[in-house]
């Protein structure tokens, strides 16, 4: 066998064992993970919803209806920011809360230096609420009734800072469908989540802005949004925060009382993702060694099944296939043909990521009419 088939059937040995091990964390972590109640008790005490919405007519008002059924929650403030829209998303909002006293609609200030849009609407809302805990719901985001409830009460009862429920992801189409089901599957593979609920490295963190429920104290001790004004990943970087200055946070599964449609399509996934991956994996060589590691485990495996009959490929793709699998039994995911897909996905991934870079380099990046990065 020559020097570069000897290299190639090392690489895929080390990738396929790098995947079975992975899959066995994914397993132990599905057990492991938090997930929402289904029949919390009551909430007594004060929660707001703080609603960030730019351009969001065509989509918020489910958003807000679902805000506005929340059951069991004795005093809820709704706020609503609408941040600089020109297609009439507030009046909208007002058209679905019909005078509903709970409701509040702010005008955003205009945007201050040193700000990306998301964290200054969010510390807008953050200011003019009154509640103890402070529940942040996309624009994209629909709740079961009791979603704000189960998030409140698992927040008391684990004695935690932060929870930040994953919502169900909605994909459409072959370029979401490929993508989105690796915001739960990266998480749950990866992050120990045992370690990571009381660790405060930063490398340890993971949550999502779609729902992200944070105690009012906790929140004020790490500086608010103030903290990470110019952070395009404000999610991450805020329960990062949170951890520095004392308290517990970590990303709990919320398929089962949250759904969230994030892209329409692939035009609207590229510039979502594409706005943002450049800061995933903490600079550029981190995002090469990711990106390099990734394809090692899941993408060479079936490679070198498929163009070699490598058994141990075939081993390595089969343990990927199964985690895939796994990840979407357990937050309401399509499970095939999805998770045959998976080196796919994972290319997918490696592709919007360089792009992410090319487009950082070039100055061009941009969500919703404003630069970032």
């Amino acid at each position: 066998m020559s020097v570069a088939g000897r290299a190639a059937r090392a690489l895929t040995a080390v990738g396929s064992v790098g995947a079975i091990a992975l899959t066995a964390h994914t397993a132990v972590n599905i057990r492991r993970m938090r997930r929402l109640p289904d029949d919390p008790h009551p909430v007594a005490e004060r929660v707001s919803v703080l609603v960030p919405a730019r351009n969001e007519a065509h989509r918020i008002a489910p958003t807000i209806r679902s805000v506005l059924a929340q059951e069991r929650v004795a005093h809820l403030e709704v706020l609503v920011l609408d941040d600089g829209s020109d297609d009439g998303t507030a009046d909208v909002v007002r058209e679905v809360a019909a005078g509903d006293p709970r409701v509040r609609v702010l005008t955003g200030a205009p945007l201050a230096d040193g700000w990306l849009g998301k964290p200054h609407a969010c510390q807008q809302l953050a200011d003019a609420s009154a509640g103890s805990v402070l529940c942040f719901v996309d624009a994209d985001v629909t709740l079961s009734p009791l979603a704000v409830a189960a998030a409140v009460r698992l927040l008391r009862a684990a004695r935690l800072d932060v929870v930040s429920p994953y919502p169900r992801q909605l994909a459409d189409g072959a370029g979401p469908r490929l993508v989105q089901p690796l915001i739960e599957w990266s998480w749950l593979t990866t992050l120990p989540l045992g370690v990571a609920e009381r660790s405060p490295r930063p490398t340890l963190a993971a949550a999502t802005g779609q729902f992200f429920v944070v105690d009012r104290g906790a929140y004020l001790r790490a500086g608010g949004h103030r903290t990470v004004a110019d952070d395009v990943l404000d999610d991450v970087a805020l329960l990062r925060a949170v951890r520095a200055t004392g308290g517990r946070g970590v990303p709990v599964d919320g398929s089962r009382h949250a759904s969230c449609r994030m892209y329409e399509d692939w035009d609207d996934l590229y510039a979502g993702y594409t706005k943002s991956l450049w800061r995933a994996f903490g600079g550029g060589a981190g995002s090469a060694g990711t990106v390099a590691a990734l394809g090692v485990l899941y993408v060479v495996p079936p490679v070198a099944a498929v163009a070699a009959g490598s058994r141990a490929g075939a081993v390595g793709y089969a343990a990927a296939v199964l985690g895939r699998v796994m990840v979407a039994r357990a937050t309401g995911q399509p499970v095939m043909p999805d998770a045959l897909a998976h080196p796919v996905s994972i290319a997918a991934l490696g592709w919007l990521t360089a792009a992410s870079w090319r487009r950082r380099r070039a100055g061009s990046l941009r969500w919703k009419g404003r630069p970032v990065g």
